[in-house]
């Protein structure tokens, strides 16, 4: 029983098991789906290896989409939510962290934030790409790194949409540990252990850009309070959208209802 307590105290310590989890597989292939896409390779702010994957509009781009996923496998898994933009006209650049897929590194909530950094300056190069006329787009973790990059770099988008993200590490990450029965007695030590570095709840009062924030009442791995805090932290303009379903699922499972939502969202925010 001692060495089982251990455990989660040593990924509590750490927090990697809570928000990293990378994985080096292939989930899917775009072209698969019919989708035209390049793999771009670029350096991090420290040097790292980073891979990403671009899709480009069908001709020149209303702008450029940074898509920053979720803390679980790696882009081959992810890029459905964000690469449909790309056929209503944007650029999308979806990268890897370090640590996943085929992005050099390992995975740490520091580099991370680099890596989300660098995806932004990287962004800028792409063809058509215009510093007024980018939206970066956070899910989950995404969102986190979203607003610590923005925040960080200085750099003002023209939109910042947020779905199923988090006020505070240390507040998810109890919230985590107090779902299973094993961890739940540790839950009071998230306060003391996780880091409280790159935190939204210190970082989302310095974006002064417009911000979409989106989160399921029905979410079961963020809580829906957590969306709802990080939204009312963060200054003027902003909006909230609630969403069915669990965990990031407006752009999956209901596509169909949440896309017409996004790109009325995007057309405002940039205007012909």
């Amino acid at each position: 029983m001692k060495r089982l307590l251990l455990l989660p105290l040593a990924a509590l310590g750490g927090c990697t098991h809570l928000f990293f989890q990378p994985s080096r597989g292939v989930f899917s292939d775009p072209a698969a789906g019919g989708l035209k896409y390049e793999v771009l390779k670029f350096p991090s702010l420290d040097g790292t290896e980073l891979t990403a994957l671009f899709f480009p509009p069908p001709a020149e781009p209303r702008g450029t989409v940074v898509y920053l996923h979720g803390n679980a496998q790696n882009m081959t898994a992810h890029f459905p939510y964000a690469a449909w933009l790309a056929a209503e006209g944007y650029n999308v650049l979806a990268p890897d962290y370090r640590g996943y897929g085929a992005s050099g590194g390992r995975a740490s909530l520091d580099g991370l934030v680099l890596d989300s950094r660098a995806a932004l300056a990287h962004a800028l190069k792409l063809p058509g790409a215009r510093p007024d006329r980018v939206v970066v787009f956070g899910q989950s973790l995404g969102g986190a790194l979203a607003v610590a990059a923005l925040a960080e770099s200085g750099f003002t988008p023209a939109a910042l949409v947020v779905e199923g993200s988090f006020y505070s590490y240390r507040e998810v990450a109890a919230y985590t540990l107090r779902r299973h029965w094993l961890t739940w007695p540790l839950s009071w030590l998230a306060p003391l252990l996780v880091s409280g570095r790159h935190s939204p709840a210190d970082l989302v009062g310095k974006l002064g850009c417009p911000k979409l924030f989106i989160h399921s009442e029905g979410d079961r791995k963020v809580p829906f309070s957590q969306g709802r805090k990080l939204y009312e932290a963060a200054p003027g303009p902003t909006e909230f959208s609630t969403a069915p379903g669990d965990h990031i699922e407006a752009f999956g499972r209901y596509r169909a209802e949440y896309a017409p939502r996004l790109l009325d969202h995007l057309r405002r925010q940039l205007p012909d």
